[in-house]
């Protein structure tokens, strides 16, 4: 038996006792590509199979993609880190902090204590959170007719500061300002700067926001996990238009397409023949950005409660320029200091400098951060470092 067929028969299991409906999983090294699996159906009401060319909404995956071109062009000068972004965006040059709401219900905003940065907007620390995810801000948008972000409207970005920038770790929209600041200061749309600067380079030919008719026919179904554990195929429309594209989130694309940035990036910068970053800004991503700051915890508010993800129980974690970092190696296998993150849909994908392993695990899943696809995904993850130990490779 190969050393990776107890891969195959765990995401076989999870397929068979409907953790996932079906699932996209795919590992490599600096040495090439050492795992590619893909078990289950798209959609449980009428198949086809997942495929390795299956397209998957990246939701949240989005973001690591969006802080790689943020730093191509602080590379070249037209962005920086730490002077005021409201250089580049006037919208933020004035940044208001939410202090609560008066007893008319209006709220009550004041002026924050000090600029907002490109660094505090990689790193979750401008201040900004998002609809579902701070009670104040849920409430704001109530109060002011804010639209959601969901509209795809770009007045749903106009939110106030909960902290000011800094202080705190919490998720939001910070990386949609990211891809307006990436807009800013190239002159291109950010679907426009992505192709040209990243997908076309690497070859990441079924990666954008918009697809095609003959992509659409490969895209996965979203699922909904029930009260009694079983999934139920949802429809999950996109907006019909969208006035900004989302640094954020919205991107489609596949295993294959994933791996191969993540593959950039673990061969610091330079993957198939060109050269995207140099490998001190690689280096510099993947360091702690936020000092003492914790990082990593998010809470979503939900019909009948609140869903709690916390990727890394028990495990202090930081932040770099993109990417969730634990600090303490995790229990799977993964290096202290990999680098992380996930989409909404449970999609997710691992860095590990230290081993040179990256891995990207797809399922189309709601709610995020759902049980039985983060056990499958650790069950994953497991069966790569096993296989690695097996072979030699994988460093210390």
């Amino acid at each position: 038996m190969g050393p990776t067929a107890h891969i195959d028969a765990a995401l076989r299991r999870g397929v068979e006792t409907n953790e996932v409906p079906g699932v996209v999983a795919m590992a490599a090294t600096d040495r090439g590509i050492i795992y590619e699996g893909t078990l289950g159906t798209r959609d449980l009401a009428d198949g086809p199979d997942m495929t390795l060319d299956t397209i998957f909404r990246l939701a949240s995956m989005t973001k690591p993609l969006t802080s790689v071109a943020a730093m191509q062009l602080v590379e070249q000068g037209k962005l920086n880190l730490d002077l005021p972004i409201g250089n580049v965006l006037p919208e933020l040059s004035a940044p208001q902090v939410l202090e609560g709401f008066d007893d008319s219900g209006a709220p009550r905003l004041r002026p924050a204590k000090r600029p907002i940065t490109l660094r505090h907007l990689l790193t979750h620390t401008a201040g900004f959170t998002q609809e579902g995810m701070h009670p104040d801000v849920t409430r704001y948008i109530q109060h002011t007719g804010t639209p959601s972000t969901s509209t795809g409207k770009l007045a749903s970005l106009r939110l106030p500061l909960v902290f000011d920038p800094g202080e705190r770790w919490h998720y939001g929209i910070s990386l949609d300002w990211v891809g307006r600041a990436v807009e800013a200061v190239s002159g291109q749309p950010l679907a426009v700067y992505f192709r040209e600067h990243i997908f076309a380079p690497l070859g990441m030919t079924d990666t954008d926001y918009a697809i095609s008719t003959e992509q659409q026919s490969r895209l996965v179904s979203t699922h909904q996990r029930q009260p009694d554990g079983s999934l139920e195929p949802m429809t999950v429309p996109d907006p019909p238009w969208r006035e900004f594209w989302s640094g954020g989130g919205y991107l489609k694309s596949t295993g294959r397409d994933f791996l191969t940035f993540l593959r950039l990036l673990l061969h610091q910068g330079r993957f198939n023949g060109v050269r995207l970053l140099r490998p001190e800004t690689v280096a510099l991503m993947g360091q702690n950005q936020i000092g003492d700051i914790t990082a990593g915890i998010i809470e979503i508010t939900m019909p009948g409660g609140v869903n709690r993800i916390d990727f890394f129980p028990g495990i202090p974690c930081r932040w770099g320029l993109g990417d969730l970092i634990n600090t303490h190696p995790g229990p799977n296998g993964r290096s202290a200091g990999s680098l992380t993150w996930a989409g909404a849909q449970n999609t997710y994908y691992w860095i590990d400098p230290q081993k040179r392993v990256a891995g990207v695990f797809l399922t189309q899943i709601l709610p995020a951060g759902d049980g039985r696809a983060l056990r499958l995904y650790g069950e994953f993850e497991r069966g790569v470092y096993s296989a690695l130990q097996s072979t030699g490779e994988g460093g210390q």
